[in-house]
């Protein structure tokens, strides 16, 4: 593979791949509509990439990147769970309909691999622990249920045309270059920045649920990995990417107060809907098939991010 296609990499997740993959001597297509994405992300590396503003939705332009990539790294997506219950529909559109052109894309041109970022969302709100990719899937929110149809569409177009995919299931991804700000920020940006200015965080619901909270790092890594793992592996069928460790918010407020040296406490409102309780994730998958080990655990993470975001607000 000499150059890749990553969609969505002016977002966060998409964004520090991008640097990963330049490290790794790859030449890249970024393939964003800056809808959640920020060009800003991807400032100082522009002159090291290709950067095409254009929608999933829009086929030409999908298939135009598609036809001059070798591998493809398919983030883009309208994330968000309680975005997708105010808004199902362009949820669906953007996630489901946008995944389905890429794949088409891919069928009419030359059969490059996809590694699809799928979500652990999939499994809603089960409470067997951890989560084992053997379960069936229990969506309770739309952004949910989209994911899970594209992690079916991979394994559609791997069984029914032979095409290599792979369908990473995050768990709650943080890190560098996650946005703080907006009505849909991500838990530990939101409260690091609410900290930072002296302000209270918010918590949705008694601060007692749980995540498996993973760096982006090793997100990065479990696409490196994937894309480069055998073929026979490539059928599309979901792999956790985690950690294996359960932190309750909770947990986090209390380790933020001491990495920020303040004591400022956090205000508690009504759990939202389509929020689960608790998520911890099972990675021996992960390990048999793509050779994936965790790289940074939660609290060397969480002190990268606090410098990052220290530096960066």
């Amino acid at each position: 593979m000499k150059t890749c296609l990553v969609t969505g990499g002016a977002g966060f997740i998409g964004s520090n791949l991008v640097r990963f993959l330049l490290n790794k001597g790859m030449r890249i297509i970024v393939l964003d509509n800056l809808s959640t994405g920020k060009r800003s992300n991807l400032e100082e590396i522009m002159d090291q990439i290709d950067f095409v503003e254009g929608d999933l939705r829009d086929f030409q332009t999908v298939q135009e990147c598609v036809d001059r990539s070798d591998g493809i790294f398919h983030l883009a997506a309208l994330g968000s769970v309680p975005r997708s219950m105010k808004e199902p529909q362009i949820t669906h559109a953007v996630n489901v309909n946008g995944t389905l052109h890429l794949l088409e894309a891919v069928r009419q041109s030359r059969m490059q691999r996809i590694v699809f970022s799928a979500s652990s969302s999939a499994y809603g709100d089960q409470e067997r622990s951890p989560k084992t990719e053997s379960m069936a899937p229990y969506p309770i929110s739309p952004y949910a249920a989209s994911k899970l149809c594209c992690e079916a569409y991979m394994q559609a177009y791997a069984k029914g045309y032979g095409m290599k995919t792979v369908s990473l299931r995050y768990f709650n991804v943080f890190g560098p270059r996650q946005d703080p700000s907006g009505a849909y920020a991500a838990v530990i940006p939101a409260f690091v920045s609410a900290m930072i200015h002296g302000s209270q965080p918010i918590v949705f619901g008694d601060g007692q649920q749980t995540r498996d909270f993973c760096f982006v790092e090793n997100v990065c890594n479990a696409n490196w990995l994937a894309m480069n793992a055998p073929a026979s592996i490539c059928d599309g069928s979901p792999i956790n990417i985690a950690c294996g460790e359960a932190i309750s918010l909770n947990a986090i407020l209390k380790i933020l107060r001491n990495l920020l040296k303040t004591n400022i406490e956090a205000v508690y409102q009504d759990r939202r809907p389509g929020d689960v309780q608790h998520s911890l994730a099972d990675i021996h998958r992960a390990k048999e098939r793509i050779g994936y080990e965790p790289l940074v655990f939660f609290r060397e993470g969480i002190q990268r991010a606090i410098d990052w975001y220290v530096r960066n607000l």
